[in-house]
């Protein structure tokens, strides 16, 4: 009973991580009924318990194709989750089986969190606490992410990115964000701090 509570517990932060992040939300029932990033992180929180059971990794990796389907969203289930990830819009989001996701992470909609070798063992990024992702950002490779950086929209990540920074372009270039900007409270585009 006490899982059952702690695992509720869990799916209602995640419903109000979104109220939070988005302006559009106006309900944690909207949320729940019609936010896919909300229920590709659901199912996802599932996928990943059964993926821990080695008899349980084929279930868990058709729901994972699942949702996939009808989301758009791909999350494999050995990737490892923190809390209060809210995926905004969500169309086209990728995350690798050995992807570390902190806590209070945003994903908009075309990011990659994928690898760009072919072997096993640690792959992906690993994304401390947090951390933003621009639309259409790829994040390649066993790469870190600081707590608190921004990856700007459709930068191309392959190396490490300290915390606080901004990383934007092509490949991607790491910007530190100023200490005291006037607007840097009132905007979140990391683009603004370029």
């Amino acid at each position: 009973m006490l899982r059952l509570r702690r695992f509720l517990a869990l799916l209602g932060e995640d419903l109000d991580a979104a109220r939070r992040r988005d302006p559009a939300a106006r309900s944690r029932t909207e949320v729940a009924l019609g936010y896919p990033g909300v229920h590709a992180v659901w199912a996802h929180r599932v996928a990943h318990r059964m993926w821990r059971e080695p008899g349980l990794r084929l279930p868990a990796r058709l729901l994972s194709q699942a949702v996939r389907a009808a989301t758009g969203i791909e999350i494999h289930p050995g990737a490892q989750l923190g809390r209060r990830l809210f995926i905004d819009h969500g169309m086209g989001v990728v995350v690798g089986e050995t992807s570390l996701v902190g806590d209070d992470v945003v994903l908009f909609h075309g990011a990659t969190l994928g690898g760009r070798a072919m072997r096993r063992g640690k792959r992906h990024p690993t994304l401390g606490d947090g951390v933003v992702v621009g639309a259409g950002a790829k994040i390649l490779g066993p790469v870190w992410i600081g707590d608190g950086a921004q990856i700007g929209a459709n930068a191309v990540v392959v190396k490490d990115v300290p915390p606080g920074s901004v990383a934007v372009g092509v490949p991607a270039v790491v910007r530190q964000r100023p200490q005291h900007s006037p607007v840097a409270d009132l905007v979140e585009d990391p683009a603004i701090y370029i």
